[in-house]
């Protein structure tokens, strides 16, 4: 059957896939809860795409066709497979070399309790602003901030919100971040129009947000003056050699990403840096690790590196607590991931081939008879994309590319459509669980993507702001005759 000869899928079509992996994540979650994206989800997520598959041949499509799309699609998200597994490796290195204890030992004696939640969020922000990823802000100092959180008693779900939250604005706000460069490019836009843009809607939202992990630390019931550092203080110090020195992997990763470099050979060589620094100051750790026996040091600490690096580090100072804050990373540990992106970004490949997430979209433009209504349907739709293609850049791009000419056909200015884009489709993607977003920051941060959600507050926040923008038309603007329509 040739092209021409393709059926168009109607809207049952288009929503029988959908009803049908809303209905096995639900089902997955109910019975494995927090463990579900150990496979039940990814099962969920291939039964569901088998079905939109079935849809997709009655409609004329060929296999040979559709598995290109499914290839094509995983291809394009290898280069954030590649950050997931150096993601591991870095943080089994910096923990092996004393760097993550080192954050902890004097995070704790710095952060307040009270202002932590605060804190963190800031200090997120500033971050991803400084270097334009979320995710080096996760998997750097987001590991050492959860790992002080755990060290004061505070919620690791609420401490995870706000690291997500502020990365997430910062990430969003930053000229050197992705989805920060790619929203205007699809939209028609340029890149500082739309920066300038989303102020309007991105400051009150971080701000509120900033407010309440303040209300939240002031209502804790843990004050600085009720909590005993020092058992923590000296387990750290009995088990690592701390010193300030050990932040230079740190330090070179922030370098290297503030000079723009890839994100892939950044972490790498952040890992490098971690494991000269372990070779140098933590010989002892490394050779207790890898349980030398009779094997000569030089071996034992080979050995413990390599470990380290493909399955994380597993501490044991004979205190359950610090040894299950000190046990992770390796390369290992991201699979789980990593599976779950595969499957992910399997049954989105195949619902866009069959023009299946263009229905739904088709049918959401007919509802959009106001300006309000037209944003809130793109809000709608990103976040849709976000649950069902599970990649934060189809989110952006899909709709972009759906609504930029409707946009245009009712006079409204193209960075309207960017900072919509981004109000929605980039920070609500690390609400999803199965997300390439809501994977990583799962595995990286240690918690899971249900228990941090309600937290992230700038994320929820934002796309609520974006939409009571357009529907009471505040700082929505009109095509500007001046300003060229970037095509």
């Amino acid at each position: 059957m040739s092209t021409s000869e393709l059926r168009e899928p109607s809207l049952l079509d288009a929503l029988t896939p959908v009803i049908a992996l809303v209905s096995m994540l639900s089902l997955s979650v109910y019975l494995y809860g927090d463990g579900s994206s150990g496979g039940a989800n990814q099962i969920a997520l291939i039964m569901a795409g088998s079905i939109a598959l079935i849809i997709g041949v009655k409609n004329g499509h060929k296999w040979l066709d559709i598995e290109k799309a499914i290839t094509q699609g995983i291809a394009n998200t290898y280069g954030a497979i590649l950050i997931l597994m150096a993601v591991g490796m870095l943080i089994g290195s910096w923990i092996i070399s004393g760097t993550v204890p080192a954050m902890i030992y004097y995070g704790l004696q710095i952060l307040n309790p009270t202002f932590f939640y605060f804190t963190a969020c800031i200090l997120s922000a500033v971050t991803a602003i400084s270097i334009g990823s979320s995710w080096t802000v996760a998997s750097t100092i987001g590991v050492g901030l959860m790992g002080i959180a755990s060290g004061l008693g505070l919620e690791p779900e609420i401490t995870a919100g706000a690291i997500i939250s502020g990365a997430y604005f910062g990430d969003k706000m930053s000229p050197l971040s992705d989805t920060t460069n790619l929203a205007p490019a699809v939209a028609g836009t340029d890149l500082f129009t739309h920066i300038r843009h989303m102020t309007w809607t991105t400051i009150p939202s971080i701000s509120i947000a900033i407010v309440i992990y303040l209300i939240l630390g002031l209502s804790s019931d843990i004050s600085s003056v009720d909590v005993d550092l020092s058992g923590q203080l000296t387990l750290i110090e009995n088990n690592f050699t701390i010193g300030v020195y050990l932040f230079l992997p740190l330090l070179v990763v922030f370098v290297l990403a503030v000079k723009k470099n890839p994100a892939f050979p950044t972490l790498v060589i952040g890992t490098v840096v971690g494991i000269a620094m372990a070779v140098i100051f933590q010989a002892d750790v490394i050779i207790k690790f890898a349980e030398a026996g009779g094997r000569s040091d030089i071996i034992a600490i080979l050995d413990g590196i390599w470990r380290a690096l493909f399955a994380g580090f597993s501490a044991n100072t004979g205190d359950l607590q610090m040894d299950e804050l000190l046990s992770q990373g390796g390369m290992a540990g991201m699979m789980d991931t990593i599976w779950l992106v595969m499957c992910a970004i399997t049954f989105g490949s195949i619902m866009e081939k069959l023009g299946l997430l263009k229905r739904l979209v088709i049918g959401l433009i007919g509802m959009a008879h106001t300006t309000g209504s037209l944003i809130f349907v793109t809000a709608l739709t990103c976040i849709g994309v976000n649950i069902l293609a599970a990649d934060q850049y189809i989110a952006i791009v899909l709709p972009g590319r759906m609504y930029r000419l409707e946009f245009k056909r009712r006079n409204l200015a193209a960075k309207n459509l960017s900072r919509a884009l981004e109000d929605t489709g980039t920070v609500t993607s690390v609400l999803v669980p199965w997300n390439t977003c809501g994977a990583f920051f799962a595995s990286a941060l240690g918690v899971s993507t249900f228990a941090y959600a309600p937290y992230c507050f700038f994320n929820l926040i934002s796309p609520i702001t974006s939409v009571l923008y357009g529907v009471y038309n505040f700082k929505i603007y009109p095509i500007n005759p001046d300003e060229v329509f970037v095509e």
